[in-house]
This record gives structure tokens, C-alpha cells and sequence, in this order.
């Protein structure tokens, strides 16, 4: 390696003499590790156990034993218990509503809510979410329910609860009434799923959330919103109908709908208009003045104890027939294994809805982990949302993840850690043990109408649509589509065509990237796009060209062609043009000297002028060497430097030297291990333009060669 006097000399040297001296540093050998040694490696790492190893793991594994400890009780306390009595207060409504959605009786949705708050407190990393249901995921639970409950012969909502039927096949499970068949679904989908987000974290992909965007997941959650809206109008309309199975279900519910108006029950009618009515303008009226309230009015509770109340008086079920909650138990029941023979029928469910609550959860934990400066362990959530799946679902739960509004409300009302989730199930215990009865008499058209109502941010996301295409139109893309699929065709299917979507819109933008032409800014060195900005200078004799994405396999012909557009010279056409000159020469000679003579002669000359003309100065291009900036270009494969190499050699066949600038080191490996240059040419490759258009002149003055033309 060059002495550092030695180099500072050199550089003196060449600046005096206007070449150009190349600056060499000597790359670092990388010590190649055998597979079997970095194996072995990582084993050990792994399988090395030593007692802080071992409590490094436990508190990892259970955060409350970390935070618990450094508990600061006269500051943190009091908006603990604030928030979690508010969250529980509101989530007694909300737990029985949502039973409704996922097709399951009031009860299983306090269980669900009960055991996920408390699971989530000893396992989770986020201080603020609130975990529970979550109406997205009550809908995809509600859907499995309803097609295992038509495979097993229940055939409608309006089959007796009691009613028993023999199920003798390895699939079905066992004797069973609809309300045990349903839970025994839910259970075995929520295990399942519990099962899979587990094994996610086991095998740290906790980076699949990176791959569901903003745009995807809130496209996904609004057409659901719109199935969840379009199960719930039957509940509304007080209509006995069986939920509408497979694709496009939500266009088979409204023609239902319109075909059986005649049977709506004007006692469940009036009573929807009424709480829509009291709950509509009371929920907007929080949200409004949320910032000035402590804690918002939990006008649900209101609406759902006035509207049993009125139930019960009024005799609502036996004179006009209306569909209430029915008997609620208190206590709890003893522990249940899932259905095994049903898991292979629900595991590709499953998937999916263990992939949305994942999302869900992470996404909202580090929203709100960033906007109070602490951090979450993505993989550690995946433990935690999984294990709030499992063990529930012994004890008849459905799938939870973390929702939104209530979160939320706990960061409102002051929330600092997850004891708050203990305040909560302190709440929903004393409901499961004391209170529930006492919603005997609460029609459902009530808890329909608290579901409907909780859709109304999801639905406020369409006045969002012109918005959302002025700021990106490929995300407002991916939201149409993706909410579009799931409302109309397949919820389940929405995430994955969202999924697709994302990333052809991915695909394509390095399909569609600009191929830009470079000016100078005055004497800076800076160099930007001369279509973009004014007063910029072109370099005489030299084309500077940038192209603003990866070149690899699935667009390396797009380069080529973006690069001989801009230039104005296909080195290929020209190539195949001079080759035909050439032929119409030779022709042309032989017929010269077949003619003989002076007049022979004579156009020999003028063939040989008019072809020479013709052959050097084809279109007249006025550079000779072409600088490609590779700042943009993250990586190359096999593909790219294969372009690259074409580029470099078609046009060195034509008398224009290639020369890449700013290239990162990952592309200059990748150029290096593809011999995109001999080894006495790699001095070609440069720092910035700005050498690489001096080395340019420097070579043209010393050809002798204009700088007007090629």
C-alpha cells in the first residue's frame, strides 16, 4: 500500500499534470466461516446456560417481574386504576356485543376479555394497549363458526339452543348442543392460531408486520367493518337469518335482507332507531371534548341498562317476540381440550387470523411505544398475543388481540403500565360473578347497534379516499383494492390480495423508475435532473445519467433501453445499421470496379465519402463517454451486471467510454465478483461525477479528440 507522502505527492503530481491518479484502497480480507463452525457457533450461544443467562430469559419471557419491581406507586397508581376501571366499565357492553359477531353466547365474550387482560399483564411489553376483542377478528372467528356449524347440520341462528344432534363422523367431535358446538369451534381456532403466533415468535419473524402496511391493514379493516356492519342489520331489523356463507357474502346478506323485510320485528326496529339515536350523537360528543375530559362517559353502560331495564318491564320477549341475550351464568367453567379432530378444517383459518392479530397488536404497541419513549419487543408480543390465544381457549375463549379504541381510552385517562389490566379483569370479574344475570332481558338488537356505533371510525376512513390519492396514490390504491376485496368478495382473501397487491406496487416502482439526465448547478458539485430544474449546465462530451432503482433480473432490460432513450443512441441499432453500410459499400465497390475507367473511379470516391459520413457521424451525438450515477442503485444481481457489462461493451465498440460514480459497496462487490472490469480498467470506477467528468476530458484532451462531438 502507498505511504501516505507518497500518495499526498502523487495526487500533487497529477493535479499539476491534469491526469487523473486514482485513489486505491485496499479492501479488508473477510475471514470466511466454515458452516459447520458458525453452526456450532450459535449453539453453543444458544445452549450455554449460566444463572444470568437464566435470568436474563425469565424476565425476558415474563416483563412484569422487570417493570413490577420498579413500580412507582404514589405517581403511577392512581391513573392505573382510573384507566382500567374506565376500560372495564366500558368493555362489559362491548365483551357481550362482540359475542354476538363471533357467533358465540354473551358469556364466552367476558371470559375472553377476563383472561386476555390478565394474560397480557404478566407477558406483554407495551404499556398501554388494552388487549381483548376486537371486531375484525370476531368477524373471522364468526365466519369459521357459522360454516363448521352448516357442515355439522346446524343449518340456522333459530335452531334451538337445546337441540342435540348426533354427530357420529371423526370430524364433528362429539354429541353437542349449537351453543357448545360454536364455542367448541371458536376454541379450537383460537388455539390453533394461539399455536401458530407462538411458533412465529420461537422462530424470531417477528418482522412479517414490516409487510403489512398502513394503508393494507386499514384497507383490510374497513371492508370488514362493512361485512361486520352488513351482519349486524338482520340484529337491527330484528330478522331470524342464517349468516351467508362463502365469497361474496356481504352482497348474499343485503338480498336477504331485501327479500325477508317483511318479517322486521317493529319492536326491535323501534329500539335499534332509538339507541342509534341516544349513542350516535353521545359518542361524537366524546370524542369531541375528549381532550377536556378526564375519562369519557360511558355512555354504553347507560344505554345497555336502560335498554334491559325497558326489556324486562316490558315484556319485549314474550309480547312482541324480540331476541334477547338470554341466560347468563355466573362463575366460571372447568377447563376444556380443543377439538383436535377440528383443527385440520380450521388450521388455513387459523393462519390468517393469527397474521391479523399479530398485526394489529404490534402495529398499535409500537404507535404508542414511540409516543412515549419506550421500546417493545415485537417477537416478545408474538409470545404474548399467542399465550392470550392458547391458554383461554382451554376455558372457551375466542382469538383477542389489542384494539384500538380502547387503548386509546386508556392512554386518555391516564394509563403508565399494564396494572391496569388487572383493574380491568377486577371489573369483568365482579360481572362474571355477580352481575350477569341481570342482563337476561337485553335484546340484541341493542348490542348491534354498540357494534355498529364502534364502526364508525373504520367507515369515517372513505372521506379520507381523495386525501389519501393526492398525498400517494399507490397506497390509496392498495386501500381501495384491498377493502374492496374484503368487503365484496372474501375477508380472509382481502389480506391476502392486499398482501399481493403491496407487493407488485413494490415490483413496479422499480419497473416504472426514472431514467434521469444530469446538469451541473453552477460550479457546485451537485448534479440534478436537467427536465427538473432550471440553469443547469451540461458537460460537453459528456452524457450524465442516473437511473433511481436496483438493477436486477426483472428490470436490466428497462435500464438498457431508459439509457439508450435518453441518450438518443442504441448501441445495438447502430451497430446492426453500420453493418448494413458496410455491405451496401462493398457492393458498391464491386460495382465501381466492374464499371472500371475513370468513371469507375470517380464513384468509388463517392461511395468511400458518402459511406465514411454516414458510418462516423450516424446521429450526431455530441458525446463520447457516458457517466452513470449509481447513488440510487441499492443492489445488483447476476442480471444487472450482465447489463451493465453489454452497456459498457456496445458502447466501447462505438467509441464511447462507460464510467460508473458513487457506487455503495454492496454494488461495487457485486460488480467486482461479476468482473464487470479487467483489472487494468478498474481504475474506471469513481467517488462522485465530478471525477469521473474530469477523467472524461482529461482523456479526451489527450486523444486529441472535440468536445462538440463523438
Amino acid at each position: 500500500m502507498m505511504a501516505e507522502e507518497d500518495c499526498c505527492a502523487s495526487a500533487d503530481e497529477g493535479a499539476k499534470s491534469g491526469r487523473h491518479v486514482p485513489l486505491v484502497l485496499e479492501r479488508r480480507e473477510k475471514k470466511e466461516e466454515n458452516w459447520r463452525t458458525a453452526v456450532s457457533h450459535q449453539l453453543k450461544k444458544q445452549c450455554t446456560c449460566s444463572s444470568e443467562r437464566a435470568k436474563a430469559q425469565v424476565l425476558g419471557f415474563v416483563p412484569i417481574l422487570k417493570w413490577l419491581p420498579r413500580y412507582q406507586l404514589r405517581d403511577w397508581i392512581l391513573g392505573d386504576v382510573m384507566s382500567g376501571l374506565i376500560v372495564g366499565i366500558l368493555l362489559v357492553p362491548q365483551s357481550i356485543a362482540y359475542s354476538l359477531l363471533a357467533g358465540q353466547d354473551p358469556i364466552y365474550g367476558l371470559y375472553t376479555s377476563f383472561y386476555s387482560s390478565i394474560i397480557y399483564t404478566l407477558l406483554g411489553t407495551s404499556r398501554h394497549i388494552s388487549v381483548g376483542i376486537f371486531g375484525v377478528l370476531c368477524l373471522l372467528v364468526g365466519q369459521v363458526v357459522d360454516r363448521e356449524l352448516a357442515l355439522a347440520g346446524y343449518l340456522t341462528e333459530s335452531s334451538s339452543n337445546n337441540t342435540t344432534l348426533g354427530l357420529g363422523n371423526a370430524t364433528t367431535g362429539p354429541v353437542c348442543d349449537r351453543s357448545c358446538y360454536a364455542i367448541m369451534v371458536g376454541a379450537t381456532v383460537t388455539f390453533t392460531a394461539g399455536v401458530y403466533q407462538v411458533l412465529m415468535g420461537l422462530l424470531q419473524v417477528g418482522f412479517v408486520s414490516v409487510y403489512l402496511s398502513d394503508s393494507l391493514l386499514s384497507g383490510f379493516a374497513t371492508g370488514a367493518s362493512l361485512t361486520i356492519l352488513t351482519s349486524q342489520v338482520k340484529y337491527l331489523l330484528g330478522l331470524k337469518l342464517p349468516r351467508a356463507q362463502g365469497w361474496g357474502s356481504l352482497i348474499k346478506t343485503w338480498v336477504s335482507l331485501f327479500q325477508n323485510l317483511g318479517q322486521t320485528n317493529l319492536c326491535d326496529l323501534v329500539t335499534s332507531l332509538v339507541c342509534l339515536t341516544v349513542l350516535v350523537p353521545t359518542k361524537e360528543l366524546n370524542d369531541r371534548f375528549k381532550a377536556k375530559l378526564k375519562a369519557p362517559i360511558p355512555f354504553e353502560l347507560f344505554v345497555v341498562i336502560g335498554a334491559t331495564m325497558a326489556s324486562h318491564f316490558g315484556h319485549f320477549k314474550e309480547t312482541y317476540g324480540s331476541d334477547v341475550a338470554g341466560a347468563i351464568p355466573t362463575g366460571f367453567l372447568p377447563p376444556q381440550l380443543p377439538s383436535w379432530s377440528l383443527i385440520p378444517n380450521v388450521a388455513v383459518d387459523a393462519f390468517s387470523i393469527s397474521i391479523v392479530g399479530f398485526a394489529i397488536t404490534v402495529s398499535l404497541s409500537e404507535m404508542f411505544a414511540k409516543k412515549h419513549g419506550y421500546v417493545v419487543d415485537p417477537n416478545q408480543e408474538m409470545y404474548a398475543i399467542g399465550f392470550c390465544n392458547i391458554l383461554p381457549s382451554f376455558f372457551r375463549c375466542f382469538t383477542t388481540s389489542a384494539a384500538l379504541t380502547k387503548t386509546l381510552v386508556k392512554e386518555s385517562t391516564g394509563c403508565q403500565t399494564q396494572l391496569s389490566g388487572l383493574v380491568t379483569a377486577l371489573v369483568l370479574l365482579l360481572v362474571l360473578l355477580v352481575i350477569a344475570p341481570l342482563f337476561y332481558s337485553l335484546q340484541k338488537c341493542v348490542l348491534a347497534v354498540i357494534i355498529v356505533v364502534n364502526l364508525r371510525g373504520a367507515l369515517r376512513k372513505f372521506t379520507d379516499i381523495p386525501r389519501m390519492w393526492r398525498v400517494n396514490r399507490v397506497d390509496a390504491a392498495i386501500w381501495l383494492v384491498t377493502m374492496a376485496t374484503s368487503a365484496l368478495i372474501n375477508t380472509e382473501l382481502g389480506l391476502l390480495v392486499g398482501v399481493m397487491v403491496s407487493a407488485f406496487c413494490v415490483l413496479g416502482r422499480t419497473q416504472r423508475a426514472q431514467a434521469l439526465e444530469l446538469g451541473r448547478a453552477g460550479q457546485r458539485e451537485l448534479y440534478e435532473d436537467l427536465a427538473s430544474y432550471k440553469g443547469l449546465q451540461t458537460q460537453p462530451g459528456v452524457a450524465i445519467f442516473r437511473y433511481e432503482a436496483p438493477i436486477y433480473y426483472a428490470n436490466q432490460s428497462l435500464f438498457k433501453k431508459a439509457l439508450y432513450r435518453r441518450l438518443g443512441l442504441d448501441p445495438v441499432k447502430e451497430k446492426a445499421r453500420r453493418r448494413k453500410l458496410e455491405k451496401q459499400r462493398k457492393k458498391q465497390e464491386e460495382a465501381a470496379m466492374t464499371a472500371g475507367g475513370e468513371g469507375g473511379t470517380k464513384i468509388k470516391k463517392e461511395t468511400e465519402l458518402t459511406n465514411a459520413t454516414r458510418i462516423f457521424l450516424p446521429n450526431q451525438v455530441n458525446f463520447h463517454s457516458v457517466v452513470i450515477d449509481c447513488s440510487p442503485v441499492l443492489f445488483l444481481d447476476t442480471a444487472g451486471v450482465n447489463a451493465l457489462k453489454e452497456v459498457c461493451k456496445d458502447y466501447k465498440e462505438l467509441g464511447v467510454q462507460v464510467f460508473l460514480a458513487q457506487c455503495n459497496t454492496s454494488v461495487l462487490e457485486s460488480l467486482d465478483r461479476g468482473g464487470y472490469y479487467p483489472e487494468e480498467e478498474k481504475e474506471n470506477m469513481f467517488f462522485t461525477i465530478s471525477n469521473a467528468v474530469h477523467y472524461s476530458h482529461s482523456l479526451s484532451s489527450q486523444n486529441g479528440e472535440c468536445d462538440t462531438s463523438c
